[in-house]
């Protein structure tokens, strides 16, 4: 035998030559990328720069209002116009997501809502009546903007991570609302200190932008990321995740996801659970973005100083809660517990710790009613994967308009609750009733996943 027949040659198939039984070994066995990190930590960072955005009007309001001779009642207009904005648009953004998939309906997203931001650093050279219509605006269109961006996250981390790792990384994004209040919110103080209030506008819209244009480079879908290999490929894939999901072809040939499958989502019992659990849990998170500064002030007695140095305690606290609940439901799927023990044991577990915050009632020592809050906050955030569950549950074919519509039922409670509880407050003369409003929904929430909820699958359409 020659020295050349000895060294493996290619393998001709049907005209097509295959690598050498060596090469293929070793493709076999190569270790897999994590470009589903990377694809992660950028959902974080976007999320992160969403939240406060969404809080630029908080902090450069009073300086804003005082400039412009804004009154308590028209702040109160101008907060609310991004909350009406964000519900409607829930659903027309959803289907945009499964029409033109998430990475180009992202990037507009990013970008529009980055603009709006921007432009209301402009308002203080108007006048007062024009500045108020002119911040409703952009204030509406900036939830108008927004509205994908949650769903796009979820159809994203389906089509990226494996059903085993889904809690944890949905539990990252969602959690960088808590990350939001604690960086950013000190950073656009020190910005209206030391430049004035209308910097704080131009330096998050102009943030928003850049990173527009850097997620055009990160996010591919898996099969297209230039970065991904097989190993991680087939890890995603074998594993649960959607990985075709915005294959631009199919999206062509569908014609697009048809509103009539609405009807469907809604008579489905489990993702009714599901959609009662997110707005029971979403009136937690309005109580601690709207009133419990206010209750530590009026309720408690603390100064304003004080009130939003301790405010960051329980953001912190939800934060490592967050992460915490993505985790131990990830840990449970992979010790061999089915998906709905898996992802109802966070949910109902964080929800009895969030019923703890009736105990300030009781209690007069401040340190001990901000210990009760952190523990709430704490279990309010290892109950937050109803974004995961969502991502286990969307069908595939719509998960835009599903987690649209999820969103939707959820967001409805930042328009309910602070109303709620003013009523509450003003009617009483006190937060003690609204404490217990607020426990009472975690236990709406518990008693929804446990007895409406059921079985946690992925829902199979009927052709329409």
């Amino acid at each position: 035998m020659s020295a050349e027949a000895s060294i493996p040659t290619d393998t001709v198939v049907d005209g097509m030559a295959t690598p050498p039984t060596a090469e293929k070994a070793a493709a076999a066995q190569a270790k897999p990328t994590h470009v589903r990190y990377l694809i992660v930590l950028m959902l974080f960072i976007l999320t992160a720069v969403n939240y406060a955005d969404r809080a630029t009007l908080s902090i450069a309001g009073p300086a804003a209002s005082k400039q412009l001779g804004l009154d308590a009642v028209a702040m109160g207009y101008v907060f609310s116009a991004f909350g009406w904005a964000y519900v409607l648009a829930q659903l027309p953004g959803g289907w945009l997501l499964d029409r033109f998939g998430s990475k180009t309906i992202y990037f507009f997203s990013l970008i529009t809502w980055s603009i709006f931001t921007l432009l209301q650093g402009f308002v203080g050279f108007l006048g007062a009546g024009t500045a108020i219509l002119t911040l409703f605006a952009l204030r509406f269109m900036v939830g108008l903007t927004e509205a994908p961006s949650f769903p796009a996250n979820s159809r994203i981390v389906s089509a990226w991570f494996p059903t085993a790792e889904r809690g944890t990384a949905s539990a990252v994004f969602n959690s960088a609302q808590y990350f939001a209040t604690v960086i950013f919110a000190p950073l656009m103080a020190w910005i209206t200190a030391t430049y004035g209030w209308q910097y704080v506008f131009y330096v998050m819209g102009v943030l928003g932008i850049v990173l527009g244009f850097v997620w055009m480079k990160v996010l591919y879908s898996p099969k297209d990321h230039p970065l991904i290999n097989k190993a991680e490929l087939d890890h995603i894939e074998q594993g649960g995740g959607l990985v075709d999901m915005d294959n631009a072809k199919k999206a062509k040939a569908g014609g697009g996801p048809k509103l009539g499958y609405l009807k469907q989502l809604l008579s489905n019992r489990m993702l009714l659970g599901i959609y009662i659990g997110q707005y029971a849990i979403t009136t937690l998170t309005y109580f601690f973005l709207t009133w419990f500064p206010v209750y530590l002030v009026q309720g408690r007695g603390m100064t304003i100083l004080k009130a939003g140095l301790i405010a960051s305690v329980p953001a912190i606290a939800g934060f490592i809660g967050g992460v915490l609940g993505g985790v131990i439901s990830d840990w449970l799927i992979k010790k061999g517990y089915s998906l709905s023990v898996a992802r109802k044991t966070p949910i109902v577990l964080g929800m009895l710790m969030s019923m703890s915050m009736i105990a300030c009632n009781y209690v007069d020592a401040e340190w001990l009613v901000v210990a009760i809050m952190a523990l709430a906050f704490f279990g309010k955030g290892v109950g937050a994967l109803g974004w995961a569950v969502v991502a286990d549950t969307s069908p595939k074919e719509i998960g835009g308009l599903s987690g649209g519509l999820f969103n939707t039922f959820g967001n409805t409670a930042g328009i309910t609750t602070p109303i709620v509880i003013g009523y509450l407050v003003a009617g009483s003369g006190s937060f003690d009733g609204a404490l217990i409003f607020v426990a009472a929904n975690a236990a709406v929430a518990i008693l929804s996943y446990l007895f409406i909820v059921g079985e946690i699958k992925r829902v199979e359409l009927k052709t329409l």
